[in-house]
């Protein structure tokens, strides 16, 4: 491993450094990555992708937070995703939860093992939906507690345990809105490693009611015509946006 040239995602809780922008690129030597904990996650451009788990210290570039390269292509947006999520699931489960023991990578997956007991756990996935709800030709966009005043968005939230998705669906946007809706389809999919959810996306239709707002998470809503100026509107490379344009495409072919 010391000679082969390799794509270096080094991680620091949510943050990934880049050298001249850019995943760094060369040896482990090259890099002083020889003593890190070093996980081969995947390849690009033909080359093997490794997780290494930096330090506080770590000086080789700069530190970025994930959310500023959703720009990237998928292909590499994808493995920094991976890289993240799972530096924050080998971070938060060092010990067996039966017995105490220290972890240890297993040999033949991708997953932690207890050498004391045998129990095995596998990298944790928090599923979550987002949805796009249509209303003739406007949507329904919320301004976020966390966004305060910036962006406004679709509707999302997580799955509850013995939950289908479809009523994660439902239940959210009523809680949040105050909205009834009808015609759930699902759109597509994103990792989103913040830390570790898996969106589910969704496009809906308005059945019935006015808009409510929960507020301990939604600071306003608003339904938007698809001809009038929108608001300022969740980056490239987010689920988010992708149903915000399809539901938009949908609402001028009305």
């Amino acid at each position: 491993m010391k000679t082969e040239n390799a794509y270096w995602i080094l991680v620091r809780d949510f943050e990934i450094c880049l050298v001249n922008n850019e995943i760094p690129f060369g040896t482990a030597e090259q890099f002083n990555l020889n003593q890190h904990s070093i996980l081969k996650i995947g390849e690009y451009q033909q080359s093997p992708v490794y997780l290494a788990q930096a330090n506080s210290q770590e000086s080789l570039g700069d530190f970025v937070n994930l959310r500023s390269q959703l720009f990237r292509e998928e292909k590499l947006r994808l493995l920094m995703h991976k890289a993240v999520t799972l530096n924050h699931f080998f971070a938060t489960h060092k010990f067996c939860g039966k017995c105490a023991n220290p972890f240890e990578l297993a040999t033949n997956e991708l997953a932690l093992h207890c050498s004391n007991c045998g129990n095995r756990i596998y990298p944790t996935i928090s599923p979550s939906i987002i949805v796009a709800v249509r209303r003739g030709r406007k949507i329904l966009l919320a301004n976020h507690l966390r966004h305060k005043g910036t962006i406004y968005t679709t509707l999302a939230g997580f799955v509850e345990v013995g939950e289908p998705i479809e009523k994660t669906v439902e239940r959210e946007v009523f809680e949040e809105s105050g909205i009834k809706i009808k015609n759930i389809r699902y759109f597509g999919s994103q990792p989103w490693a913040f830390p570790n959810s898996l969106m589910l996306g969704f496009l809906a239709d308005y059945e019935s009611g006015e808009i409510s707002l929960q507020e301990e998470e939604i600071f306003d809503a608003k339904w938007f015509d698809c001809d009038e100026p929108l608001p300022e509107l969740p980056p490239e490379g987010t689920i988010a946006l992708r149903l915000i344009k399809e539901t938009l495409r949908i609402c001028r072919e009305s």
